[in-house]
């Protein structure tokens, strides 16, 4: 990959960030910045931005009362996917990006939070290239988004058939974090905690934070989404 990037964030909240992303960022020299919309709501002119990636958060989509922003986010989202910028959104993100293109967000039948497994469902498609046909990734969500028209459904798991799309081969959608180090993990288990309550798909708090098995391998195919994304 030989031009430099420059590479805006959409960060919710402090206690979910870029993770490995960040790693990634930096060694192939691409130039990072951010919106942090908890502290400071703005968005840059779309002409100085190559990629946008989109984190999570515990609010939803439909919260544009409580957090004034997300009407205006929206609209920063539908322009970029109209400009033709690659783009991640994660999670929230993901949801955000399947609202703005007519999807719709839903509550999940279950909650799914903690390490559980996904399946692929096209490994043919280029951006999964090098990718195992089911790996276990981590979850933290209580809603879904529906796959929106003309988007490739990748992904699924037991406790929830949309988990990952493509459009236009530059938009990806991921409803889980393959972004966690070790660090970020724990983080977000602690800041959500309330949440775990035990059920078929959620997992204590001492399993989630007890379990960096898979986040090794986790990064790795985050940075190969990242390079046949961004390639």
């Amino acid at each position: 990959m030989s031009k430099k990037l420059n590479i805006h964030c959409l960060q919710h909240v402090p206690f979910e960030g870029l993770g490995c992303i960040e790693n990634w960022i930096q060694e192939h020299g691409h130039s990072l910045s951010y919106s942090t919309l908890y502290h400071n709501p703005k968005f840059p002119n779309l002409d100085t931005i190559d990629a946008l990636i989109i984190l999570g958060g515990p609010m939803s989509i439909h919260d544009e009362a409580k957090f004034l922003w997300l009407k205006d986010e929206k609209v920063f989202i539908k322009s970029a996917i109209d400009r033709r910028k690659k783009i991640i959104g994660i999670c929230l993100g993901a949801q955000l990006i399947s609202n703005v293109l007519g999807g719709n967000i839903t509550d999940n039948e279950q909650k799914e939070i903690g390490w559980f497994p996904v399946s692929i469902l096209d490994s043919n498609v280029a951006i999964l290239n090098g990718y195992p046909k089911s790996f276990s990734v981590f979850h933290w969500h209580g809603e879904t988004f529906s796959i929106p028209e003309n988007a490739i459904r990748l992904m699924e798991s037991e406790a929830c058939a949309n988990q990952a799309f493509l459009y236009n081969d530059r938009v990806v959608g991921l409803q889980f974090h393959l972004e966690v180090t070790d660090a970020a993990m724990k983080k977000m288990a602690f800041h959500e905690r309330s949440e775990l309550v035990k059920d078929t798909y959620v997992q204590t708090y001492d399993e989630i934070v007890s379990n960096t098995t898979f986040i090794k391998e986790n990064n790795q195919l985050m940075f190969s989404l990242l390079d046949n994304l961004f390639k």
